[in-house]
């Protein structure tokens, strides 16, 4: 038994670590702007993604050195390529529709956003703070390609809850505990061969 619960149990802590080690990472918010959702200081769980996996509402950690150079940011998806958005204050439409933002806590219009109504080229996104009011986001760059930003700089995106990331843990877990129970098993093994000496034979005449 020792040697097929711990050579098992390796070869699933081992494949649980290359595999989280090669799909997902750690980022830690560094301000403000898509707070409340995410606060400065808070660690997040990113899942490495493509351009052809990004979907509205995602949140995304990106590249985008169209709105600064200072690092990747941390940004809100409101319209991939070939959207029609459509913003006036905090209030936001995608194809002619609303779009409902609980997330959104700012009370009041910002007054310095101009109303807005541009077409998302193919290939690149519409970006948006959660706390639009200190957020440099798509809305303050409209004279650049409509203010998006290229799909091709995406790190990453949230993870949202801890279902996700309690997956690789569970497995790694359980990795961790076939290893234990073989090592216990053959130490168990040990002992017992070691209370019960093999038998004298039998004379034979």
């Amino acid at each position: 038994m020792a040697w097929v619960l711990a050579p098992l149990g390796l070869a699933l802590l081992v494949g649980t670590i290359v595999y989280t080690l090669a799909n997902y990472r750690m980022a830690t918010v560094m301000g403000g702007s898509m707070s409340p959702t995410y606060r400065q200081g808070d660690r997040l769980f990113i899942e490495r993604i493509d351009a052809s996996e990004i979907r509205r509402g995602d949140v995304l950690l990106i590249d985008a050195p169209e709105h600064t150079r200072l690092g990747p940011l941390l940004r809100r998806v409101i319209g991939v390529g070939g959207d029609h958005v459509a913003g006036e204050g905090n209030r936001v439409s995608v194809n002619g529709r609303p779009v409902d933002e609980p997330y959104v806590t700012d009370g009041a219009d910002n007054l310095t956003v101009r109303p807005y109504e541009v077409t998302v080229p193919e290939g690149r996104l519409f970006l948006l703070g959660d706390h639009r009011d200190n957020a440099n986001d798509s809305r303050f760059h409209l004279g650049e390609r409509s203010g998006s930003v290229a799909a091709s700089g995406v790190r990453g995106r949230v993870v949202e809850g801890r279902t996700v990331a309690a997956v690789p843990a569970t497995l790694g877990g359980l990795g961790i505990v076939l290893v234990l129970a073989g090592l216990a098993s053959y130490a168990v093994g040990r002992r017992a061969r070691r209370s019960f000496p093999p038998a004298e034979p039998w004379p034979v005449a």
